[in-house]
């Protein structure tokens, strides 16, 4: 972050900038507008939503509260919905860049496209920039996404098909799950048997297996993948054995994780522990005005959960909003007793 530079700004000052258009960037500005502030949200992505849109819309989950079961993208449609209540500004495509101090106290937040004036500011982008990790063998390149697919956006797009899943995480299983019995031939294979998905979906892809709906192969790993113009055969060999064999497929799903990268928050001089920016319980950074929420927040005890992003948010935007106005309430009290809310049940239609 550059200190004490004066930055000339088109834009309107905001009292919050949410970075992040993912659930907890969402839920921050929804409760910037319960509690009555300006806010603007940016995000390097063209839609709202974050990762629950772009990466896993069709996926199933189990441990939102209030939900026994939801798909991804139904959930991002909720909290955009309610984000969207408030007449909250929103930059969506715009990668940010510097963080400038000025004179009054005040940032200028600058991106690609434009610069925003704004006292303070909280950064709710996931783990940053991500970029899927590469399948390191020949064809991949070639195919890569041609048949090879980090993520799944349309599963209809693979009924009938002969689909080779790699990897052993959540969206691996999740979607070897998904596709039992959309695929007309299914495989999932992993370097190891301990696998990182959640138990009850391991377990269920294995009666799967055992009941020959597809194949689970653990201790597998890909040699490389073939074809003419386009993907026709993969080889895969046990690595323990060495033993290749060679499965006929259409498509590879390469589920095998995301490269994140703080990118030029780096830069902003935040206290980092790797990957994610250190808090305290009020989700203040070591920059005064700056807060961080999400999963690129790091404290002691913390776990990644949508449902924990969500109150990191609520609690970074009443700090924010006490910082701003010293006279206001940290504490926001019931929704049922905002203002807002009650503008809005006594407003004629």
């Amino acid at each position: 972050m550059r200190l004490h530079r004066t930055v000339n700004s088109g834009s309107q000052l905001k009292d919050i900038t949410v970075i992040g258009g993912g659930p907890t960037g969402l839920f921050a500005l929804f409760y910037a507008g319960m509690r009555g502030i300006s806010a603007r949200l940016v995000d390097n992505l063209p839609e709202l939503g974050g990762q629950l849109v772009a990466l896993y819309p069709e996926k199933d989950i189990f441990d939102m509260a209030g939900f026994p079961r939801v798909l991804s993208k139904d959930l991002a449609r909720g909290f955009i919905e309610q984000a969207l209540q408030f007449d909250h500004e929103i930059r969506l495509g715009e990668q940010v860049d510097e963080l400038i101090r000025q004179e009054d106290g005040h940032f200028i937040l600058t991106t690609d496209k434009g610069s925003y004036p704004t006292k303070t500011v909280l950064i709710a982008a996931g783990k940053g920039s991500f970029s899927p990790r590469k399948l390191k063998v020949p064809g991949f390149e070639e195919f890569r996404d041609k048949g090879i697919y980090s993520h799944v956006k349309d599963p209809e797009g693979l009924r009938g098909k002969r689909v080779l899943i790699v990897g052993g995480g959540d969206s691996a299983f999740d979607w070897a799950w998904n596709l039992c019995g959309l695929a007309s031939e299914l495989t999932l294979i992993h370097r190891s048997d301990r696998y990182r998905a959640h138990a009850k979906t391991v377990s269920d892809v294995r009666g799967a297996a055992e009941r020959g709906e597809l194949q689970l192969l653990p201790f597998h790993e890909v040699r490389a993948i073939e074809g003419d113009g386009r993907i026709e055969r993969v080889r895969i060999f046990h690595n323990k054995s060495g033993v290749e064999q060679v499965l006929e497929v259409d498509s590879v799903l390469a589920l095998i994780g995301f490269v994140p990268k703080l990118g030029a928050i780096a830069n902003w001089g935040l206290e980092l522990e790797g990957n994610t920016i250190v808090v305290d319980s009020t989700m203040r950074t070591t920059v005064t005005g700056v807060y961080a929420a999400g999963d690129i927040a790091n404290y002691e005890g913390k776990l990644e959960l949508i449902v924990n992003g969500a109150a990191e948010a609520a609690i970074a935007v009443n700090n924010a909003v006490h910082f701003v106005d010293p006279t206001q309430k940290v504490n926001p009290g019931h929704s049922t007793h905002a203002a807002v809310f009650r503008e809005k049940q006594t407003s004629p239609d």
